[in-house]
């Protein structure tokens, strides 16, 4: 066997995974009164895991395209005997249906305004992440949550997969030494696409409803479903979507809420389709105590290097890399000491940790506590991207006062911390 031999499955790992609440398939407990806005791919992989925990009666279905729906509907009703009504508009679930609990899986521009209505209306919410598409969309949300008391667990499910908690326990206790860069990326090697026409709307597919706050535009097929990450009237492109996820890891190890400047840097150099996110993007993120970075590329994978997503910790002792489906591994400095490994220990379909997640969600309720990934890390988490977006908009720094959350002597760049809304929808406060 090599000297340098991986060690696998560790007793921290053990002890992470004996650490997390069990879903009980078998519950007796009280069943909340469960919405599902937003019934599309990750919709229902939520939905999935609520109702096998035995914790949800689902009670209403939304969605503003009848295709997605009505798949919905059909797994709803081999999963259980819950018969949900349907419906377009969530204003109208939650006036009629009064849910406990409410799931937000929509395209990330419509995450705000429902979840906010969600918590007034009574409601205990599990949104998707990023919380929204614009800073002051996320510190209304916090108001919400904080004035109604009700639950806002955001859908951070890497917060309590195994793995990331025994590498987060591992950083913190020095064992990598002292860090003092870390480096968060995906390279995934994305085919660049052709340009797709715009098309007739789809029937059953309110397009002025998946619109909504944002601008109106044309249909386009590229677009709807799944599409909308890459183009920045409903999404933050790769950073607002992969980067949240790795950004509260950067943020749960540091326990530092916010970087105090932010550059970006990046373009489309190569992509030549319907898309207008960048293709490529690095941000550097300056905190007190360490630089972080941000990067990815829409157009070459990493072949080069070990691994294609995650995070770099570059600490005196070694360098630690936080993975996903490569679990984590500690490269030490000093050639005689072991690499040390974890593996993953995920959930199909899609490789992740919901039912964890939603556990942790109920007890939460149940027990009022703060949950693993509460709104309020969901704010500074969804924040690190959208500032990185908001200097690769402006093309230059920004200095961030993360308390008052406002951007020091520079009212161009606080105009975009918020943003009009399309009538009649009305900006958050």
């Amino acid at each position: 066997m090599e000297r340098r031999t991986f060690v696998k499955k560790s007793s921290m790992a053990s002890l992470a995974f004996s650490a997390l609440p069990l879903i009980n398939l078998n519950s007796k407990a009280k069943k909340y009164k469960t919405a599902l806005i937003g019934s599309g791919w990750w919709g229902m992989n939520i939905l999935r895991f609520a109702i096998a925990s035995g914790s949800s009666k689902v009670v209403a279905l939304c969605d503003v395209d009848n295709r997605q729906l009505s798949s919905a509907m059909t797994e709803v009703n081999k999963l259980c005997s819950d018969n949900p009504k349907t419906y377009k508009d969530y204003r109208e679930l939650l006036q009629k249906e009064k849910p406990e609990i409410v799931i937000v899986a929509t395209p990330d521009h419509w995450h705000p305004l429902i979840a906010i209505a969600a918590v007034n209306a009574g409601a205990h919410v599990y949104v998707e992440k990023p919380i929204g598409h614009t800073i002051r969309e996320g510190i209304a949300m916090v108001k919400a949550a904080r004035d109604t008391g009700k639950v806002m667990q955001v859908g951070l499910h890497r917060h309590v997969s195994p793995h990331n908690m025994s590498g987060i326990e591992f950083l913190k206790s020095g064992k990598a030494g002292k860090i003092g860069m870390v480096r968060s990326f995906v390279h995934y090697g994305y085919h660049n696409s052709q340009p797709v026409p715009d098309a007739e709307v789809p029937e059953g597919l309110d397009w002025n409803m998946w619109c909504g706050p944002a601008p109106l535009v044309p249909y386009n097929p590229s677009m709807h479903p799944k599409g909308f990450r890459q183009f920045l009237n409903y999404a933050n492109g790769q950073a607002g979507d992969w980067g949240v996820h790795w950004f509260d890891q950067i943020l749960w190890w540091t326990e530092e809420n916010y970087p105090k400047s932010v550059h970006s840097t990046g373009g489309r150099a190569v992509r030549n389709d319907n898309t207008d996110a960048p293709d490529h993007q690095i941000i550097t993120f300056e905190f007190e105590s360490f630089t972080a970075t941000w990067e990815h590329r829409l157009f070459s994978a990493n072949p080069t290097e070990k691994h294609n997503i995650g995070i770099y910790f570059y600490g005196t002792e070694g360098v630690f890399h936080m993975g996903w489906l490569d679990g984590w591994t500690f490269y030490p400095s000093n050639k005689n000491k072991e690499i040390i490994h974890q593996d993953h220990q995920l959930h199909e379909p899609d490789s992740q940790n919901i039912p964890e997640l939603w556990a942790d969600f109920m007890q939460s309720i149940e027990n009022n506590k703060t949950p693993a990934a509460d709104i309020q890390q969901g704010h500074y988490a969804t924040n690190m991207s959208l500032l990185g977006m908001l200097s690769y908009k402006l093309g230059r720094s920004i200095s961030w006062d993360g308390k008052k959350e406002i951007i020091h002597n520079d009212d161009e760049a606080n105009k975009l911390l918020s943003r009009a809304y399309r009538d009649p929808w009305q900006y958050p406060v």
